[in-house]
């Protein structure tokens, strides 16, 4: 099997053995990705910039493998307070308003207390 590996330069992948996004065809996994900026590893101290920042560093791991949030199939959301989630709900809809993959919200403890969303997603390669 071909696969393609994508990182975002993160200290977080070459800390612990990951990729940012794996291309397998006919997909592309893009592992937990969190609100850090990549470039100047810094996060906000709220859920909703958070998410939007998420977001973006999914979107460039998709374009890096020749995607969009449009290919997306699948999502995951992390938070370690389930309760926010409904601040994220304005984010999901600009960004998964009119793709609507299959989701799952989870709850569970994350690796930095200052990540508030982590979220996951699988997208169909373009044909």
């Amino acid at each position: 099997m071909h696969k393609k590996l994508i990182s975002s330069g993160s200290q977080y992948e070459a800390q612990m053995s990951y990729s940012r996004a794996v291309v397998a065809p006919p997909f592309i996994f893009v592992s937990g990705t969190t609100g850090f900026n990549y470039r100047t590893m810094q996060i906000a101290d709220n859920i909703v910039a958070q998410t939007e920042q998420t977001f973006l560093n999914i979107e460039q791991a998709l374009q890096q493998a020749g995607a969009t949030l449009q290919n997306v199939v699948q999502v995951r959301y992390i938070l370690p307070n389930a309760q926010l989630f409904t601040l994220c709900q304005p984010v999901l809809q600009k960004y998964f308003g009119k793709v609507k993959p299959a989701a799952t919200m989870l709850q569970a403890g994350l690796l930095d207390e200052r990540m508030l969303i982590e979220i996951e997603v699988v997208a169909a390669i373009p044909v």
